[in-house]
């Protein structure tokens, strides 16, 4: 069995890389960062070091790299013959390998089985996405791509921190993971790979995921930066911000549990699950790095606005998601260019005009005004009209 993973980064080599390693793939790993690939390519193996409960040190071997810009021929060649195909390169990267995937596509042989894609990115329906960029890339009948390709939209979880300098091709991550496969795609012929979970409905499990683990994370992050704190796992051993955390996942249990019929008690159990995870002192994730790019984490449909906003529309005051959003608004890295376009919409629009920019709320929703006000306070003047 060979399975082709684009992105041979942190989160490719310690957790995708790692799970079909685990479940007997031959992982053929696809970059186009030229040292890594070299690296790659001439290491036998590598250690995936898990850190926290129970942790262990794993070993990936039967490998092999590409370079996916001066090799993208042969890239394609090792596609048309795989069983699966996975990405970990980041959302906005998935329209630059549709056009190899499509080529890949129509050159597999009819007496194989269809080629299994699944993009495991921090994006909702991040499959559909590169499903969609396949389509338009693909030269051929629309009836080869569906009889050649089957797509399925996946939800991943694990935190894979900076890593340590010196490192090489090891990673360190956590040892929790999640990956939550849709297995309708499929009809009956899901790809075995263990750890990995399989449902009929994606969208509840993508929502508690978002709403829990980058929703909890990112109000560490920002809580933490505004206390001084310089670790994730520190800010969640001081009592003040560790309440304010909890504070806003009980927010969002609520919505999960009356929106997608989650039981109480299994909620409860995650949230406690997660907040564990960002208590590991194992794992030296900083507050600045995971709270980089809020106009991102601000926007719509994201882990802040996105649950505050359903809430707001049942008539649900979200006081303590209102706090975070505060404290994301003062959050400030010097490297960060979202930072730097935040303030720049603070300093130049008025506090309405700004919600709008900044997290897609309409003057008529319920979540706008209260939003408004936390603006209004960082409008020069604080502005009140």
């Amino acid at each position: 069995m060979k399975a082709v993973h684009f992105g041979a980064g942190n989160i490719g080599r310690g957790f995708v890389g790692l799970l079909l390693h685990e479940a007997g793939y031959e992982v053929v790993f696809a970059d186009v960062a030229d040292a890594l690939i070299d690296q790659l390519a001439s290491t036998p193996s590598y250690e995936v070091h898990e850190v926290g409960e129970k942790p262990t040190i794993k070993t990936v071997d039967n490998y092999r790299a590409l370079n996916s810009r001066s090799q993208e021929q042969d890239v394609i060649a090792e596609i048309s013959t795989a069983d699966i195909v996975t990405t970990a390169v980041g959302p906005n990267v998935l329209k630059f390998l549709a056009p190899v995937i499509a080529q890949a596509i129509a050159l597999r042989s009819d007496d194989l089985r269809p080629l299994q894609v699944m993009a495991c990115e921090n994006a909702i329906n991040a499959t559909d996405t590169l499903r969609r960029e396949v389509e338009q890339a693909f030269d051929g009948p629309a009836s080869d791509l569906t009889a050649r390709a089957v797509f399925a939209n996946t939800a991943v979880d694990r935190i894979v921190p900076n890593q340590a300098a010196g490192q090489g091709l090891d990673v360190t991550v956590e040892t929790f993971f999640e990956w939550v496969i849709d297995r309708t795609p499929f009809e009956g012929n899901a790809p075995d790979i263990p750890g990995a979970t399989y449902v009929d409905d994606l969208a509840p499990y993508i929502e508690r995921k978002l709403f829990t683990v980058n929703t909890g994370h990112a109000s560490a992050a920002y809580f933490g930066y505004a206390a001084g704190v310089e670790k994730i796992a520190d800010a969640m051993a001081d009592d003040a911000i560790a309440a304010k955390v909890r504070a806003v996942l009980e927010e969002t249990k609520q919505l999960l549990v009356s929106k997608h019929g989650f039981e109480a008690a299994e909620q409860e159990a995650y949230v406690q699950k997660i907040l564990r995870r960002f208590e590991n002192q194992h794992l030296p994730d900083t507050v600045v790095r995971v709270g980089r790019a809020p106009l991102r984490k601000l926007s719509r449909k994201e882990r802040f606005v996105g649950p505050a906003a359903e809430l707001a529309e049942t008539g649900t005051h979200p006081a303590a998601l209102l706090e975070a959003m505060q404290a994301a608004l003062s959050f400030t890295a010097a490297d960060d260019p979202e930072v730097t376009a935040l303030a720049e919409i603070l300093a130049t629009q008025e506090p309405g005009e700004a919600t709008t920019s900044i997290t897609g709320l309409e003057a008529g929703h319920p979540l706008h005004a209260p939003v408004r006000e936390l603006i209004a306070q960082h409008s020069p003047g604080h502005h009140t009209a």
